[in-house]
Parts: C-alpha cells; sequence; structure tokens
C-alpha cells in the first residue's frame, strides 16, 4: 500500500467535460465514471478523447485515479455476489485502469441507502470488503486503492449508518485512503431545509440527536475514527456546489430549519458566485456553529446552502490541524474561473 504525503484531490466527472483544470495545489484528481453496465465495467461516452486530457495532467505531476460508481449507479451488489463475480469485477477494473494510477470505489451504498430501486443485500457489507481485498490483491502495493464513503445520515429509507454499510476498519485497512463525504448532511430527505456541510452540530437542528451528533464535518471525522478508521486515512471532503429548498415560511433565521416543500436547483459556486451574490433579492446570512453561509430570498421562499472561500478553507484547515490525510472536493468544475475554491482548499496544507 501507499503512504506518502497530504492528498489534495479533486473529483472530475466526465459530464462536465472540457475541464479547466489548474494543478496549482492539487495532487490526485479523480476521473468519475465508470458504471457496472449488463454486468461489465464500462468508462463514459466521451472517455477517448477525455483521457486524453488526462494524459497531460498526469504528465503535469497529478496522480490520476479511476473511480468506479457514483450516486445512483448500479450493478455493485451483483458484481460483489461471489467469489468469480468479484473476481471479473477486479480484473475489469485493472484493465480499464491500466492507464491511471489507482481505483476508487464509490459504491453507494451497499446494504441500503442511495437511490431506492438499485439492488441492495444484507450480504453487501461483507461483500463490498472482500471485493475491495480482491482489487487490492490485483492492483498491488504500488497502485493506489481508495473508497469515497458516506457521512450523511438521511438516505432514500430513512435514518442512515454507514457501518451498516460497510465493515469501516477493515475496509480501511485495504486502502490507501478514504474520501470522506462531508457533505450532502441536508439533502432532499431532510424535512427541513438545513445545511449541507454543517462544520459542526446545530443545537436548533431539529434532527433527531442522536443522528444529529454526526451528521456534521466534525462528528463524522469523530464517527469513523471511533469505527476503527485511523485519522490519518480521512481526507475530508468539501463540496463547491450548493443545495436549495422552498419552504412554507421564513421563519425566525431567513429559512433556515423551517419545513421544506420541495427542493431547487441549489447551484454549484460559480453560478452562486456570479448569479445570487450580487442579486440584492438574496440576503446573505453565516452561522455561527456551522461555520457556513447560506442565501435566503423572500419574494420565492427559496433557501440555498452553499460554501464559501471563508469555510473551505476553514475546513481544510481543520483536516491540516487535526492529523487528515488531506482534503478533497466534489467537484472541481463547479469552481469558478480564478479558481477561488480549489485555492481555498489547498492553501492549509501547502503554506
Amino acid at each position: 500500500m501507499i503512504n506518502g504525503p497530504a492528498v489534495l484531490g479533486a473529483y472530475l466527472p466526465a459530464t462536465s467535460f472540457p475541464w479547466t483544470v489548474s494543478p496549482a495545489g492539487l495532487t490526485h484528481l479523480f476521473y468519475a465514471f465508470a458504471t457496472v453496465e449488463h454486468g461489465h465495467l464500462t468508462l463514459p461516452p466521451d472517455a477517448p478523447a477525455q483521457l486524453e486530457a488526462l494524459a497531460e495532467l498526469r504528465q503535469a505531476g497529478l496522480a490520476l485515479v479511476l473511480s468506479v460508481g457514483g450516486w445512483g449507479a448500479g450493478g455493485f451488489s451483483d458484481a460483489a455476489l461471489t467469489a468469480g463475480s468479484r473476481a471479473r469485477f477486479a480484473d475489469e477494473c485493472v484493465a480499464l485502469a491500466a492507464d491511471f494510477d489507482g481505483v476508487d470505489l464509490d459504491w453507494e451504498f451497499p446494504v441500503a441507502g442511495g437511490p431506492a430501486e438499485l439492488t441492495h443485500r444484507p450480504e453487501d457489507r461483507r461483500n463490498a470488503t472482500l471485493l475491495a481485498r480482491e482489487l487490492r490483491d490485483r492492483l498491488g502495493p504500488d497502485r493506489l486503492l481508495t473508497a469515497a464513503l458516506p457521512a450523511g445520515r438521511l438516505q432514500s429509507a430513512g435514518p442512515y449508518d454507514p457501518a451498516e454499510s460497510y465493515e469501516l476498519a477493515e475496509l480501511a485497512a485495504l486502502l490507501d485512503f478514504v474520501n470522506l463525504m462531508t457533505y450532502d448532511f441536508g439533502t432532499g430527505f431532510s424535512p427541513v431545509a438545513t445545511f449541507n456541510a454543517p462544520f459542526a452540530e446545530v443545537a436548533d437542528d431539529p434532527l433527531e440527536p442522536a443522528l444529529r451528533r454526526w451528521n456534521n464535518v466534525t462528528g463524522a471525522v469523530e464517527y469513523y475514527e471511533q469505527f476503527g478508521v485511523p485519522r490519518e486515512k480521512l481526507v475530508l471532503g468539501v463540496p463547491f456546489y450548493a443545495r436549495g429548498f422552498v419552504v412554507a415560511s421564513a421563519g425566525a433565521q431567513a429559512g433556515l430549519f423551517q419545513p421544506q416543500i420541495g427542493t431547487t436547483d441549489g447551484h454549484d459556486w460559480r453560478a452562486v458566485q456570479r448569479d445570487l451574490l450580487p442579486d440584492p433579492a438574496w440576503q446573505h446570512h453565516r452561522h455561527p456553529v456551522a461555520r457556513s453561509p447560506w442565501l435566503y430570498n423572500a419574494d420565492t421562499a427559496t433557501f440555498i446552502s452553499y460554501e464559501d472561500p471563508e469555510s473551505i478553507e476553514e475546513r481544510s484547515r481543520f483536516a491540516a490541524t487535526h492529523g487528515l490525510r488531506g482534503a478533497f472536493t466534489w467537484q472541481l468544475a463547479a469552481d469558478d474561473d480564478e479558481h477561488t475554491l480549489q485555492a481555498a482548499m489547498t492553501r492549509p496544507f501547502t503554506t
């Protein structure tokens, strides 16, 4: 397995191509996604042109990792079901990743969670570990094996616990590092308008306290540690995108924690900076505990949770000063042309 310096990573979705990538401060790029189609792994349709662009970035010194799966990607439960199916999956992964520095597993999620229509089995939890072991053996010690693992406590079927999906300690021991998805704490599964990536537990968040404790950045890190994942293997996720809700009323805090009656396009940072921040219809707020900004439009009763350079840098500084392996983002194309959020994410590790 590979051990080394800080990981400063970013996901590059195939759907956002062509990319404008500045390598400044970055160490790893995760190409998203290969998926399981009809029992076999496949790259996105435009992969040939995209792989040429990735090869140039690799020449600039960035490690390139092929990410497999993603939100809504099926086929994992079947692929992991038997020793034979795991071997076939691992062989196809290694073949597809021949021009990459490793593989990133993004199975969302074994056993439960994710879109309700995906296949889940109780044995997924064990099989996810066995699948990772098969990949670890195939990749060898000199190529990366990583995984994107969840932190948010609300899923399509209700309350969610990552330890019920993954054998966290045993799985982490097989991985070079974990991309901890410390975002999506507030999504359309939440009954109220709330933060996408709150830094710490907010006492007046109406989420049930046993869930609320972990449904934030620092709580998620503590939770993974308690389940045997060492801090030096955790790479902290920071979102370059926003989430939006339409609320029943403004309440006392400009829409915050008010019942939501629908979700709306939350935009990415580029759109928030360009279209929303200059618009006087959007009221600007920042929470002292969640350490996140939000916007509220009284005319449309719309609440937008987002992160800005200040909040991104604060989260990355937490990672740098608390012994975490690094920081990463979903996703790089959501940044502005000046790469403002990328600079904020990498600064605590590079200065």
